[in-house]
């Protein structure tokens, strides 16, 4: 029977022969444990390998999987791949014998190191899958009890067994809780650095509710990457700042063209003739593309003041200096002239010159009773919608009178006045007869003869006979318990 205290004592001897590189001791010593045929397990140290944390890239697919997921584990290089699976057993709970490890297109034996099979430095790559439990022929019962001896090697010495207490902890000052050593990506958990904006893994954005602890003292890596971010930021603002300004440029050239050139090929939605760029025009209010012919054809054929786009669906309108640009100067010329027609026709309080064929015409108020019109230098009466040049309005109507036996044209104009009186659109001064017109707003109008304030609805003056504020006659409007003096009036004192 072999000793077993000489058989640790050869292989103290051996181990320390083997670290000192004492060559002929180790073969002596090893001749001699041969000889004994003693089992002898050969291991290199923890101390022989990089003591650095390895963060190893891992992708875990399974059998149902399409794609794979990427993972962080933190590992040294000493670490084999039993200890790897016992590792992701306890982190994730998958059982190690459901575990198949490939590194390097090669699979992986549980006594083999990660150092063996080139796993050096951080950013390294492996590749995990996981079998299901019939293929493994993992039963429940089974894995409870890996599951049950794995946490019984946890528990410290001394918390079965033996019914001795362990020693209380002598009570100290409590230390501060350690600081977290980053946060944990929402998509895929790995546990990024506090100054990382983004998942390192999946680019995953930082929650918006983590912040990077006071106490954090960024490492190397960390302040190079933090300084290159600073650097791409001023060049993204620097880039951004110059592409604002090339803008603002474009911006101020295109609004000193009157007509905007189409840059891609497109056809005109009214002929539809294909367009090559820069010969078709893009209206600046909708950004509709047509062909010069159909807008200039829009424009001369539009019965309205402002011309509407040439697509039937759009609201829009051409803008003046794209009409200027588009017509001849006889077709600008003639549009203007509509323009100032709709114009007239539609304003209410419009007056046109009453010199034959003159263009000129006035928007007036109630207080004008003249026209001087700037075209034929002649001036309007208002009031008698006549030219009545150094008469007053009594005298021309007086006159008007006379010329009517024999004058075909005052004739004409006696009917007409006298169709307005007909009408209730003129009536006599109640004073001095000569024929007036209420113009605009309320129902009160003023003699241009004799100045006489006149009701208009009443067709009386408002006041007595001498004149305003004489309610000793006149329609005596506003009088008696506040009540108007017609229920048509409107304001007429």
């Amino acid at each position: 029977n072999t000793s077993p205290q000489l058989s640790e004592d050869l292989a103290k001897a051996l181990s320390d022969a083997l670290s000192s590189g004492d060559g002929p001791e180790a073969v002596k010593l090893s001749q001699m444990l041969s000889q004994l045929s003693v089992p002898v397990c050969v291991s290199i140290s923890r101390k022989a390998y990089p003591q650095d944390l390895i963060r190893l890239k891992v992708g875990v697919e399974d059998g149902q999987s399409d794609t794979y997921i990427p993972v962080i584990l933190e590992v040294s290089a000493d670490m084999t791949i039993a200890q790897l699976k016992d590792k992701i057993s306890a982190d994730f709970g998958f059982h190690p014998s459901l575990q198949r490890w490939v590194i390097g297109k090669r699979l992986a034996k549980d006594p083999e190191t990660l150092f063996s099979h080139g796993i050096r430095q951080s950013g390294d790559q492996a590749f995990l899958f996981i079998l299901s439990a019939s293929a493994a022929h993992l039963t429940k019962h089974q894995h409870k009890l890996d599951q049950q001896q794995q946490a019984m090697q946890l528990l410290p010495r001394g918390s079965l067994g033996d019914k001795t207490p362990p020693k209380a902890a002598k009570k100290g000052p409590a230390l501060p809780p350690k600081p977290p050593k980053g946060w944990a990506c929402p998509q895929c958990t790995f546990v990024n650095k506090p100054t990382r904006p983004g998942c390192e893994i999946c680019s995953q954005a930082r929650p918006e509710d983590y912040e990077v602890p006071n106490v954090h003292k960024p490492d190397a890596e960390e302040v190079k990457r933090m300084q290159q971010e600073e650097i791409a930021m001023q060049l993204y603002e620097q880039a951004r700042l110059e592409e604002r300004e090339q803008n603002y440029l474009d911006l101020i050239e295109t609004d000193n063209i009157e007509l905007i050139p189409n840059q891609e090929e497109v056809d005109c939605p009214v002929c539809f003739t294909p367009l090559q760029p820069l010969e078709g025009i893009v209206l600046r209010e909708c950004l509709h593309t047509f062909c010069k012919e159909c807008l200039i054809g829009t424009i001369v054929n539009s019965q309205d003041a402002e011309v509407s786009c040439a697509d039937t669906t759009c609201d829009s309108k051409l803008l003046d200096r794209e009409i200027k640009a588009l017509l001849t100067e006889a077709q600008l010329q003639r549009f203007m002239e509509l323009r100032l027609s709709i114009a007239e026709s539609r304003s209410e309080h419009s007056f046109h010159c009453q010199t034959p064929n003159c263009p000129g015409w006035c928007i007036y108020e109630d207080e004008v009773n003249e026209f001087p019109c700037n075209i034929c230098n002649e001036t309007n009466c208002i009031l008698c919608r006549a030219i009545h040049k150094d008469m007053n309005c009594k005298d021309y109507q007086d006159d008007l009178r006379i010329r009517a036996e024999n004058d075909q044209a005052a004739q004409k104009t006696k009917q007409m006045v006298d169709a307005m009186l007909q009408n209730g659109e003129a009536m006599k001064c109640p004073r001095c007869e000569i024929i007036v017109q209420k113009k605009d707003g309320c129902d009160w109008i003023c003699c241009v003869m004799c100045k006489t304030e006149i009701c208009w609805v009443t067709k009386q003056a408002r006041w007595g006979p001498n004149g305003r504020g004489d309610t000793s006659g006149g329609c005596r409007c506003n009088l008696a318990n506040h009540q108007p003096c017609h229920p048509n009036c409107q304001n007429c004192h």
